[in-house]
């Protein structure tokens, strides 16, 4: 007996629930996910909805809805975490460590060889064009992405107010990204409570498809090691707190506290625990930081690790790992003789420091979350975060566009040609709804004739 589809007509529901998930097959997966998990967190999450929800049915809809709600509200890349919550909820510990250091490691070792380029061979024609020709694709994908996440959350003048009053504060009296984003956590929590209607959006609203008995189905009973227990949740966080201090310990040992690795850790893990909204919205700290504050890069070369970033899969966040390479690469000095060697191990730390949060989030809090299915407190703080973010956004799409039209290398002033292509990649993001990846190729291509043409 089958069912036909509720979005399809034509297609059939299975009426049986998948076989159980080996270990060897989930790291396949994983795998898989971190080498094709491009086009963002929204694109990540939809291809794990289609493959985990759709096709495998190792979890069912509203299980994976309530984890990516928990994910949206913690700071941190929700597409990575929620990957290590459905590794943790199938798995257990040692899945959920599998799934989520799988989603970053291609993209870990794919910018490290693009650092080594850039930083060897970067003043290569070739090369330079090929970044001339990405950076105003860039700014419009920023812009599109500013767009996306608008036109669902601001639903409302209430959305729409939070987001003004965010990009004011961001743009007119830099406000910190982090108050920012606990005044609309507050005000969230607070029209929640006076106005819900206003704050109901949620950041992911539940779906009425159904795709068959799931794995982990609506009805599955909490596994044993999804329960909450105060003592388990303390034993995890004291242990992610040990691993951080220990990594620390022996970096200030090494390098002394004021060391470029011993302040990349410490730099970094603040900036993991401000990471609310994504990475387009904790940029603008990574760049305050990183290049005003500690020069460990010109705005040239953030710029270049963005235009870099958007070409690898997993987490947009993992610009960081270019951040780190390329600033080890340049004060190698003070760490050893081998500019590589040194762009590795700031790479390495970087990442590592940025990520041992997400970790401790998920082990921690998911217990919790798991056993407190139902509860939608945090739908209305969430709608607020995310208006507020499109307006953070937003403040970035303005500061890219600036380094790109006003300061090029090549055309002095307004730089007419990269508006021109930025223009022309927006309508193809928002009109024709090409793969940013293939845009991006068709961007460096371009550049590298113009390049030739110059």
């Amino acid at each position: 007996m089958q069912a036909p589809h509720p979005s399809e007509g034509t297609a059939t529901v299975a009426v049986t629930p998948p076989a159980l998930v080996t270990r060897m097959q989930a790291f396949r997966y994983w795998l898989k996910l971190g080498l094709i998990s491009f086009g963002g967190p929204a694109g990540q999450i939809a291809i794990m909805h289609h493959d985990l929800v759709e096709q495998k049915r190792w979890i069912s809809e509203k299980r994976f809805l309530h984890a990516l709600n928990y994910c949206m509200v913690l700071p941190g890349p929700e597409a990575q975490q929620l990957a290590t919550y459905i590794g943790w909820l199938m798995h257990r510990t040692w899945g959920g460590i599998m799934a989520g250091v799988l989603f970053v490691l291609p993209s870990f070792f794919m910018l490290v060889l693009l650092g080594w380029i850039y930083m060897a061979y970067g003043h290569v024609p070739t090369v330079a064009g090929a970044l001339y020709g990405i950076k105003p694709a860039v700014v419009a994908i920023v812009l599109f992405a500013a767009y996306r996440i608008g036109s669902r959350a601001l639903k409302n003048r209430i959305m729409w107010l939070i987001s003004a009053l965010a990009f004011i504060a961001i743009f007119l009296f830099k406000s910190p990204f982090p108050l920012i984003v606990l005044a609309a956590a507050c005000l969230g929590f607070i029209g929640g409570q006076l106005a819900p209607h206003w704050f109901s959006l949620g950041g992911h609203g539940a779906s009425s498809l159904h795709y068959g008995p799931a794995l982990i189905d609506d009805d599955t009973p909490t596994p044993d090691h999804a329960y909450f227990r105060w003592p388990r949740m303390l034993r995890i966080v004291l242990v992610g707190l040990a691993l951080g201090a220990i990594v620390m310990a022996g970096l200030v040992w090494q390098f002394g506290w004021q060391g470029v690795l011993s302040q990349m850790g410490w730099f970094f893990t603040k900036a993991a625990l401000l990471t609310f909204g994504g990475a387009y919205a904790v940029l603008p700290y990574v760049y305050q930081g990183a290049v005003d504050h500690y020069h460990w890069l010109n705005p040239a070369q953030m710029m270049d690790g963005l235009a870099l970033g958007e070409t690898t899969p997993g987490p947009l966040i993992m610009v960081v790992t270019f951040v780190g390479f390329v600033g080890g690469w340049l004060q190698h000095a003070s760490i050893m003789s081998s500019p590589f060697v040194a762009g590795v191990l700031a790479a390495m730390v970087v990442t590592f420091f940025t990520f041992l949060p997400s970790f401790v989030f998920i082990f921690a809090g998911a217990p919790l979350i798991e056993t407190t299915r139902g509860n939608v407190r945090l739908t209305a703080p969430l709608s607020a975060i995310t208006a507020a973010v499109v307006g953070v956004i937003l403040n970035l799409a303005l500061f890219f566009a600036y380094h790109v039209f006003l300061q090029s290398q090549w055309f002095p002033g307004v730089d007419w040609l990269s508006m021109a292509l930025a223009l022309a990649a927006w309508l193809a993001l928002a009109r024709f709804k090409c793969n940013v990846i293939a845009l991006i190729a068709v961007y460096a291509v371009i550049g590298m004739a113009i390049q030739y043409l110059r």
